[in-house]
């Protein structure tokens, strides 16, 4: 048999997890893809993933990388591999790629969208998917804010003090505010992300819609290329990947 390279398109409520890569001792979504593909073909396996989300982090759109030498059709393996999947993570799409396709060097973007609920009440049903915050947002100037957060741009002051990559320079294509109801959405397409990038973008926002920034500040805070500069984390249950685009 060959070995074949294969990406997965996977969904998962990460909310229950140690966030997406192995972790001895815990329980993350790497990890129970991997022991699964393991127990399936037989053999041992490593599965690369295109986005390290953070603990309690969801995904409607995580690309997987797997080699693997099997004879179950390349069409039938989402399906047979979400079978024995827990509930909560599921494989949306499998499809057989070139032997150098790169998982993160051919990723054109990714979305991630953070939800609020703004109502006075808990959304029980949704609690784990989204910051309950009840009171209400500046819509107007949280868009205002991150406009000024499109382009490319240094996000040290967003990025965490643990995230020691060469560059703090990244491209965000769009970071849209939007509303409906009581649900408060935040859009943030980029190139790619520094660690707790998106999180921290999301508290400074919420300084600026509740009002103890002015939109403004947020050209100060990317200036000061200082992480203390900027607002505090969100929590990480609102966060969701919603997809990465390839060329």
């Amino acid at each position: 048999m060959t070995v074949r390279n294969i990406k997965l398109t996977i969904l998962y409520d990460g909310s229950e997890y140690h966030g997406w890569q192995i972790q001895p001792g815990l329980r993350t979504i790497q990890g129970t893809l991997t022991e699964v593909i393991q127990d399936l073909i037989g053999g041992e396996v490593r599965v690369f993933g295109a986005s390290r989300t953070d603990a309690g982090v969801s995904a409607l759109g995580q690309v997987a990388l797997v080699q693997i030498d099997t004879l179950i059709p390349v069409e039938n393996l989402a399906r047979v591999i979400t079978h024995r999947l827990p509930p909560e993570i599921a494989v949306a799409q499998a499809v057989e790629v070139p032997r150098d396709f790169s998982l993160t060097g051919a990723a054109k973007s990714k979305l991630y969208r953070y939800t609020f609920f703004t109502g006075p009440l808990r959304p029980v049903l949704q609690i784990r998917h989204c910051w309950h915050l009840p009171t209400t947002l500046d819509i107007a100037a949280m868009a205002q804010a991150a406009a000024m957060l499109v382009g490319k741009k240094d996000f040290k002051s967003f990025a965490a003090a643990a995230d020691k990559r060469q560059t703090s320079v990244r491209t965000i294509f769009r970071c849209d505010v939007s509303q409906s109801d009581d649900w408060v959405y935040i859009d943030v397409e980029g190139d790619s992300f520094l660690y707790n990038m998106v999180r921290n973008i999301v508290g400074t926002l919420v300084e600026v819609g509740s009002g103890r920034w002015k939109p403004e500040k947020i050209n100060e805070i990317l200036d000061a290329k200082d992480r203390t500069a900027a607002g505090p984390i969100a929590p990480a249950g609102g966060l969701c990947l919603m997809h990465i685009k390839y060329a």
